[in-house]
């Protein structure tokens, strides 16, 4: 026994009694408490059994078999949830149980609580953050586009009377294009509206305004459905809920699912974003097999489009051009 106040401990010996559990030392000292103010340690496999009582005394005892059987003599019983924890079937059935919540929460719950989230958001946070990201990404990856301001100029008229012709009546999102360069073909809408398009990918797509126009149109996609904010509220909350799991064992562990759990979100909003392409042109007179060359001009290595890193989440080429060849053209 130990008193609480050294680390000094006293052989004692325990037993029940009228309501009380007695332990009485080596030395005949008698202690007595209720059983009422007992906390009783759980039966485990290994380990020892520890006794904690109100007053800030414990009980330590090395000898699992015999406290276990002293217990039970003395009418202890086993929670229901201590005897299922030593169940092997239970365990597996709260397993897959788990399993089927986290699946569930995964596929449903959270896309379903980062739209209610979303909608609570004014968009001018998503101005407030597309503006920070912009900001990011021209100090860290983006130069200064070389395109001549003629070229800037009809690309933006071209995608500007493609989209008045889809939406005649007004109603499209709000927003610009901007032209940066880059090594890689790329494009990309920020939060708030911000479209950006790198020269390597005007360059790869020279003569063929058409397809420039589709990869705007794309990524319009991504602008109307406020793509970019509702990643970065998947991503808040698969990261919180993989920490709540996990707890702080490692920041980069933590960080492995959330960042797998995004890419497979990300590839459902590539695949939204190609829809809205698609009806976009269509509507504008433009065929949307248009967009099947895209595929076929990138390098075999591009997953067309995203910053280093979100390249995996897009779908595959294969399954996009499909889709562009087999959506109606007319």
């Amino acid at each position: 026994m130990f008193d609480g106040r050294s680390a000094a401990g006293r052989g004692v010996r325990l037993q029940v009694t009228g309501g009380e559990l007695v332990a009485t030392a080596d030395d005949g000292a008698v202690h007595r408490w209720p059983l009422a103010e007992v906390r009783w340690p759980e039966r485990t496999r290994h380990g020892q059994r520890v006794l904690h009582v109100a007053s800030g005394e414990w009980l330590q005892c090395a000898d699992l078999a015999a406290f276990d059987a002293w217990a039970a003599a003395s009418g202890r019983r086993d929670s229901w949830l201590v005897r299922a924890q030593q169940n092997w079937r239970l365990t597996l059935a709260a397993l897959l149980a788990l399993g089927v919540v986290i699946t569930a929460g995964y596929q449903w719950g959270v896309p379903l609580a980062a739209r209610a989230v979303l909608a609570l958001l004014p968009e001018a946070v998503d101005r407030a953050v597309g503006d920070a990201v912009m900001k990011t990404l021209d100090e860290k990856f983006f130069e200064p586009t070389r395109l001549p301001p003629e070229r800037q100029r009809a690309l933006r008229e071209a995608f500007a009377q493609t989209v008045s012709r889809a939406h005649p009546a007004g109603g499209a999102p709000t927003h610009r294009v901007e032209f940066r360069a880059m090594d890689e073909p790329n494009a990309l809408a920020l939060p708030g509206g911000t479209i950006v398009v790198t020269d390597s990918l005007v360059s790869l797509l020279a003569g063929r305004d058409e397809v420039v126009v589709g990869v705007l149109a794309h990524e319009l996609g991504h602008v109307r459905r406020r793509h970019g904010m509702r990643l970065l509220v998947q991503a808040t909350l698969v990261a919180a809920a993989v920490g709540l799991v996990i707890g702080d064992f490692s920041s980069v562990l933590a960080g492995a699912p959330a960042l797998l759990a995004q890419m497979s979100y990300a590839r459902d909003l590539e695949r939204e974003a190609d829809a809205d392409c698609a009806a976009l042109l269509r509507a504008a007179g433009i065929a949307p097999a248009v967009m099947v060359e895209f595929f076929d001009r990138l390098p075999a290595t591009t997953a067309g489009g995203g910053l280093p890193l979100g390249l995996a989440s897009h779908p595959g080429h294969e399954e996009r051009k499909r889709f562009f060849r087999e959506a109606p053209q007319r």
